[in-house]
């Protein structure tokens, strides 16, 4: 009697597993056994991405492919559907950025710094170049009845200085996503403080990340154009 006991016990912690309608179960909970996925591979760049769809490596010359533009800075290469309906995922693909630091205030020096490594050259930026550049008093005056205007004094020549206007609003185009595709340009406010200190806020309602990962589809939709087994969505 013991023993039978025993060996119902033994049975009792033993798992199984059963194929039911071509899905693997295991007994206690018949829980699905999840298919095998290989680990997903991390790159920086576009060009990176396509020339691993090119190659082959890992996947067959007619399987479907899909293309997820994730975000102005992720792009993802996954699988089709699989049998128990859930995607493998081929390549992480994360752009490499500058340190941009928007939306706080800084100091000029850092600002200056800023403004030379993380933005393509363009009139707005000159313009803000050359205000935190010669800065010549610490206060930062408001003008006007708008609530929004704002001046300073600054070096105009060896020995002159005058009181110029804040812009604001400024067009700039920061590093935001892939180098292979066009920075999207977009609207910033342009604060200053009393420091003096400087800041950039978006201004655009973040409309520049929906051009941006159009950018990277069209990119993308060029290079793989032969490709008629990869889709691509943004």
């Amino acid at each position: 009697m013991i023993r039978n006991a025993m060996e119902y016990l033994v049975k009792l912690g033993k798992r199984e597993t059963v194929c039911v309608d071509g899905f693997k179960y295991t007994t206690d909970a018949l829980e699905i056994i999840k298919e095998p996925k290989a680990n997903e591979l991390e790159i920086t760049t576009l060009s990176g991405l396509v020339d691993y769809i090119k190659s082959g490596i890992d996947h067959e010359e007619d399987e479907l492919l899909l293309i997820q533009v994730l975000t102005p800075r992720k792009v993802l290469l996954k699988s089709a559907l699989r049998k128990n309906r859930d995607r493998e995922t081929y390549i992480e693909c994360v752009a490499l950025l500058p340190d941009k630091r928007f939306d706080r205030p800084l100091d000029l020096d850092t600002f200056n710094i800023i403004l030379q490594s993380a933005f393509i050259k363009n009139n707005d930026r000159d313009t803000l170049l050359k205000i935190a550049g010669n800065i010549q008093e610490s206060t930062v005056k408001n003008v006007g009845d708008d609530g929004v205007s704002q001046s300073v004094t600054i070096k105009t020549g060896v020995a002159s200085v005058s009181e110029a206007i804040v812009p604001n609003r400024v067009k700039l185009i920061p590093y935001r996503t892939f180098q292979e595709v066009e920075q999207p340009e977009s609207e910033f406010i342009f604060r200053m403080s009393t420091g003096p200190a400087a800041g950039l806020y978006e201004a655009d309602g973040g409309a520049w990340k929906n051009q941006a990962m159009l950018n990277i589809k069209a990119y993308l939709q060029e290079e793989l154009k032969d490709f008629k087994n990869v889709n691509i969505i943004a």
